[in-house]
């Protein structure tokens, strides 16, 4: 349970972070509300991201991987629609701000995380 609820906060962290730093995406929500997006976009991640995954199979090798950033900024789009029909206060402007946002997202989830096992093992 602890790596769930670290998880959920790492995710919060990045979010908020490619809010803070891109310009298409924006976050004007509490702790609260960052905390409900990064459950959201937790959920859609592991209800989605394998679908997407499974059908764009064939995209995925043509482009040795690359088309995973393209998920990625569907999960991101799709967290912020969601975000804005529940007023969690996280927007994004379009497809471009989703894609460098899931790229944003993506690398300080996985910076963070790593930083965090090499505390664990240390």
């Amino acid at each position: 349970m602890p790596s769930l609820v670290l998880h959920w906060l790492l995710n919060a962290a990045a979010l908020w972070t490619a809010a803070y730093l891109l310009p298409g995406l924006d976050f004007t929500g509490g702790p609260v509300d960052l905390l409900l997006v990064a459950a959201v976009f937790g959920i859609v991640n592991s209800l989605l991201r394998p679908i997407l995954t499974v059908l764009t199979c064939p995209l995925i090798v043509v482009t040795l991987g690359l088309f995973t950033l393209v998920i990625n900024a569907v999960l991101v789009l799709v967290t912020g629609w969601l975000s804005v029909r529940w007023d969690l206060g996280f927007t994004v402007s379009g497809f471009w701000a989703a894609f460098w946002g899931g790229l944003v997202v993506g690398v300080v989830s996985l910076a963070v995380s790593l930083a965090v096992r090499g505390k664990e093992r240390g």
